[in-house]
């Protein structure tokens, strides 16, 4: 496993997009949407792993719903993995609860599912794999 990538939960991605491109000193390297999520993502590259910011494009999406209880922040933490599947099988042996085991297409030519927050201390936990 490595660090793939942090998501950043954001109310404009006009504005966050200027935050990092200033604090970056370079552009994001892609924008897309997920429909099925209600999510426009914006991707920054920094050193090995990746800063996707993320912006609810509907007041029911899981971005919106997180904005409105927490506010903008870190929303999640991704690990890329080789294996998803395999991967999910170890971690559900070991104990770790999901909140979807079956992986679903993600942004940024990804296969992703994510851990429950409740096993994982609070935090989001993503795996992500590259799509072939």
């Amino acid at each position: 496993m490595k660090i793939e990538h942090l998501g950043i939960a954001v109310k404009s991605l006009e504005n966050s997009d200027s935050l990092f491109i200033r604090l970056l000193g370079k552009p994001n390297y892609k924008q897309e949407s997920v429909e099925r999520e209600g999510v426009t993502t914006s991707f920054y590259q920094v050193g090995d792993s990746k800063i996707e910011l993320l912006e609810a494009t509907n007041p029911e999406s899981p971005i919106a719903k997180f904005i409105d209880k927490k506010g903008e922040g870190i929303h999640h933490i991704a690990f890329g993995v080789e294996n998803i599947y395999a991967e999910i099988e170890r971690l559900k042996s070991k104990g770790f609860v999901f909140i979807s085991e079956v992986p679903k297409d993600g942004a940024d030519n990804k296969l992703v599912v994510f851990l429950h927050p409740k096993s994982t201390n609070g935090v989001l936990v993503e795996l992500c794999q590259e799509k072939a």
